[in-house]
C-alpha cells in the first residue's frame, strides 16, 4: 500500500503521541522539553491550523502541525513542525508532509512558509529544505538548547508559497 497523508483523527493520537514524544525526548530538535500526556496532546494537535499524518496500512508513519508563525501583519506567514517514526526515515515520509503542507498552508490563505529553529545537526531536514526550493536566512549562533544543556545554531527557512507552485 502507499503512503497517504490525511488530517489526523482523535484515535490516531496514540501513534502521535509516541512519535512526536520520542523527538521531544530525544532534545536534538523540538524546542519543547517535556513529553506531551495525553490530555496536553489532545489539545496540541486540535489547536493548530491543521494536523496531518503520513499513513501506511492503519500505521503511522509521521506527522506534521501547521499555524501562523505570528499575528496581524505577519499573519500570512505559517509555521510548521514535522515528525517521521523512527525506524521509517529515509523513506521520503518527511519530504510528502512537507510538501503536503505547502499545499495546506496555501489552501488556508498562508502566502510564506517560514522554519524558524532547523537544528544545524539535522542535515537531513536541510538537505530536503534546500531540495524543495526554500531559503536559508542565516544562522542564529547558540539558538537551541540542546538535551545536555549545550548550544548550537540554528537555520531559519523560508520559502513563498506562489514560487513554489509555479516551480511545480
Amino acid at each position: 500500500m502507499a503512503i497517504t497523508i490525511r488530517p489526523y483523527k482523535e484515535s490516531d493520537l496514540t501513534q502521535m503521541i509516541e512519535i512526536w514524544n520520542e523527538i521531544v525526548e530525544t532534545g536534538d530538535a523540538f524546542p519543547q522539553e517535556q513529553p506531551l500526556t495525553r490530555e496536553e496532546a489532545e489539545s496540541f494537535f486540535k489547536e493548530q491550523s491543521y494536523t496531518g499524518i503520513a499513513e501506511e496500512n492503519s500505521e503511522i508513519l509521521g506527522l506534521y502541525i501547521l499555524h501562523p508563525n505570528n499575528v496581524g501583519r505577519c499573519g500570512h506567514i505559517a509555521n510548521a513542525s514535522y515528525a517521521v517514526k523512527s525506524g521509517q526515515r529515509g523513506k521520503r515520509i518527511g519530504e510528502k508532509l512537507v510538501v503536503d503542507s505547502i499545499h495546506v498552508a496555501e489552501d488556508l490563505s498562508f502566502r510564506i512558509l517560514q522554519f524558524n529553529a532547523v537544528v544545524v545537526s539535522n542535515k537531513g531536514a536541510i538537505h530536503l529544505y534546500k531540495k524543495l526550493g526554500f531559503t536559508p536566512l542565516g544562522v542564529i549562533p547558540g539558538g537551541f538548547k540542546q538535551k545536555d544543556g549545550s548550544y548550537v545554531d540554528i537555520l531559519p527557512f523560508y520559502i513563498d508559497i506562489a514560487s513554489y507552485k509555479d516551480k511545480q
